[in-house]
């Protein structure tokens, strides 16, 4: 029997592709315009996506073989659920594989915020040791922390706050947590609460058209003054030119931000121009452990072509 053929969209973790290479015929999209996908997708039993690219109703019909989409990741909004389930396509993800290095680049993000990290960096390498007595932070010890989107990612960040830092915390979700909120004396509460309430405000939750821009020029004036906004989820949840007026006119701190929208983030943006928020390129999951965790969902796409039941369907809808 001839070996499945699965098309990556973009490169992958190596020692899982040198795993996938003994089971099935590995190939690598040179481009991720739609129809030229759909010009290499005639004979592909698999597809693996990750940040960039789209798996669309025209690519799915354009592939009679295809039986599995796969998100080395977490989020699916690229790729269309609807046209899919009505095939009988299935989609898998990585639902776990980068809670903990997200939330360390939260925790991380929130340490270089609270302490000024990167504004002392680009002091000292311009010349001015001064700016040690204008540079004055805070410290994170008994901070109020609210997660807005309580999901496993959004808990282990408020485990690590709370348990390193004594952190009160506060979140915000359409389900309550209540062994969690035991565990960490947290609390569940409305939006507006917890930005009113909240000294470093973190998003966690999916795009969803519930989310979609949910944090607004109305929610970023409802935060004190000295806060705090972290967005390691979606770019669209946070509406960015709000958010730039908020951090230019000062309505909170500061910001740190590992997504955009778009992405990647123009080269004009005003945001590379201010001093009081800290950028990473999408890359919170990117360390070498949870790389390779998600690389393998390719178990789950030669599951599914080999009539197994995958691990981690994504549920429809």
């Amino acid at each position: 029997m001839s070996k499945p053929v699965i098309l990556l969209y973009e490169p992958m973790h190596e020692k899982a592709v040198d795993l996938l290479r003994q089971r099935a015929e590995v190939r690598m999209a040179e481009s991720l315009d739609e129809d030229d996908l759909i010009r290499v997708v005639g004979d592909v039993d698999g597809i693996i996506i990750r940040a960039n690219g789209k798996v669309s109703r025209r690519l799915m019909e354009a592939a009679p073989r295809l039986k599995a989409v796969a998100r080395h990741g977490v989020g699916v909004e690229a790729i269309d659920r609807q046209a899919a389930a009505e095939r009988g396509i299935v989609v898998v993800n990585t639902p776990t594989a980068n809670d903990e290095s997200v939330a360390e680049h939260c925790l991380g993000m929130m340490i270089a915020l609270g302490k000024r990290l990167l504004e002392g960096d680009r002091a000292i390498r311009g010349g001015d040791w001064g700016s040690r007595y204008r540079l004055i932070g805070v410290e994170l010890q008994g901070k109020t922390l609210g997660l807005v989107g309580f999901g496993k990612i959004g808990q282990r960040v408020a485990t690590m706050a709370h348990v390193a830092f004594e952190m009160p915390i506060l979140y915000h979700d359409i389900v309550d947590y209540p062994s969690v909120e035991a565990a960490l004396g947290a609390k569940r509460v409305p939006l507006e609460e917890l930005l009113e309430q909240s000294d470093f405000v973190s998003l966690h939750p999916p795009l969803v058209p519930q989310t979609r821009g949910l944090i607004n020029e109305t929610a970023l004036r409802r935060m004190k003054s000295t806060a705090f906004l972290l967005n390691l989820a979606r770019g669209p949840v946070v509406d960015q030119n709000a958010l730039t007026r908020a951090l230019q006119e000062r309505w909170i701190g500061g910001a740190a931000l590992d997504v955009f929208d778009p992405e990647p983030l123009p080269a004009d943006s005003p945001l590379l121009k201010l001093e009081n928020v800290i950028l990473s390129p999408h890359m919170s999951a990117h360390t070498d452990e949870a790389l390779l965790r998600m690389a393998m969902v390719f178990t789950d796409v030669l599951a599914v072509i080999q009539g197994r039941k995958p691990q981690n369907p994504v549920p429809w809808p």
